[in-house]
């Protein structure tokens, strides 16, 4: 009983870190758990928070405000307006956390999804992947009301309907679907441009630099990266990773806010790979190993110091040397794919990051 309370006056005072009002920026990195594609690191149900600016040291699990992660987490998004977190699940479920009010304002189950959403600057709609498992002609995007969680509409696509990345100035919406890359209006629903024969086979990952100029696309049968001009609608360069062509999947690419780096992930190589993206086509520089396999992804801190990714290790992004490893209240190691940078000032949230490494130069 006397361990109980101890543990329970440590979150207690934990909490209460994220909303110090000292006037100072405290940044942390909430991690969903368990992973709807890699339970094998998961640490119960849940949003774990670990200190950044503190060696990722964990601080608080955030279980009992009606959050359930059961089924599987397959994306976590944020939005600065509405300071909150939009999450979805594996059983059509999507909600949206306050980070600063700490509850549910609303969690329901949708027509389709909810894969990786997006959301609008304002937070007035999310948009949800209706997922890569979806093969109909009806997979596209759900439309939903920020605010109350109702379902607005669908919009029709494409087969396989997966990742979706809103640009930085809210304008252009990306979703990937089946070897292809779509760009819509947000505001008017519609679609502008469909980028066909990118990723080689599947639906994968993909990432985007501030001006979006181009889009940085995953492989699917090997470890490299399709280079897209979203200006001319096409592929302009198809880049391998290592000296001979690995014929493994590419599950994670990001770009460091600079935009001086491109890292992608070999999942079952247990390996990031990273190129110099200060030059196009994008050209080898290093190899990160890593501790553990698993879904793959990666990601950095919004000021381009530490990389984090699907497994616990955390790198100095300079260096490429392990600086931390993310463990739960009782020591185990953590990994996920679903992740996100959240910073507060005064218990006010001032910044977000986004479950993406987008480009920010």
């Amino acid at each position: 009983m006397k361990a109980l309370l101890v543990f329970a006056a440590l979150s207690l005072f934990a909490a209460g870190l994220a909303r110090a009002a000292d006037g100072k920026v405290h940044r942390y990195l909430y991690v969903a758990t368990p992973d709807g594609a890699q339970v094998e690191s998961a640490s119960g149900n849940g949003i774990l928070v670990f200190d950044i600016d503190d060696d990722f040291r964990f601080v608080r699990r955030i279980e009992d405000k009606g959050l359930n992660f059961t089924a599987g987490v397959r994306g976590m998004t944020g939005c600065l307006a509405t300071h909150s977190l939009y999450y979805g699940t594996t059983a059509r479920r999507m909600g949206r956390f306050d980070l600063e009010g700490d509850q549910v304002v609303w969690e329901r189950r949708y027509s389709g999804g909810c894969d990786r959403s997006a959301v609008t600057l304002d937070g007035g709609k999310v948009f949800a992947p209706t997922g890569w498992w979806e093969s109909s002609d009806s997979g596209g995007l759900v439309v939903i009301d920020g605010a109350t969680g109702a379902e607005l509409r669908r919009i029709k696509v494409g087969t396989g309907a997966h990742n979706s990345i809103m640009g930085l100035d809210g304008k252009r919406l990306y979703l990937g679907t089946t070897t292809t890359l779509t760009v819509l209006d947000p505001v008017k629903e519609q679609v502008l441009k469909t980028i066909p024969d990118v990723g080689e086979s599947g639906v994968f990952p993909f990432t985007i630099d501030r001006r979006q100029r181009h889009a940085f696309v995953c492989l699917g049968k090997h470890v490299g990266f399709d280079v897209v001009d979203l200006d001319k609608g096409k592929a302009i360069h198809r880049v391998l990773a290592g000296d001979a062509p690995i014929a493994h999947r590419t599950h994670g690419a990001a770009l460091t806010p600079d935009e001086g780096e491109l890292w992608i992930s070999d999942q079952d190589g247990k390996k990031l790979f990273v190129f110099d993206a200060t030059q196009m086509p994008p050209a080898p520089k290093a190899e990160v190993a890593l501790s553990v396999g698993g879904h793959g992804w990666v990601n950095f801190s919004l000021d381009g110091r530490f990389a984090w990714n699907h497994t616990p290790d955390v790198f100095d992004a300079r260096t490429k040397r392990q600086v931390a490893t993310l463990r739960d209240e009782n020591g185990k190691r953590v990994g996920s794919s679903k992740l996100i940078e959240v910073q507060f000032r005064d218990g006010k949230v001032v910044g977000m990051g986004s479950e993406f490494g987008l480009g920010r130069k």
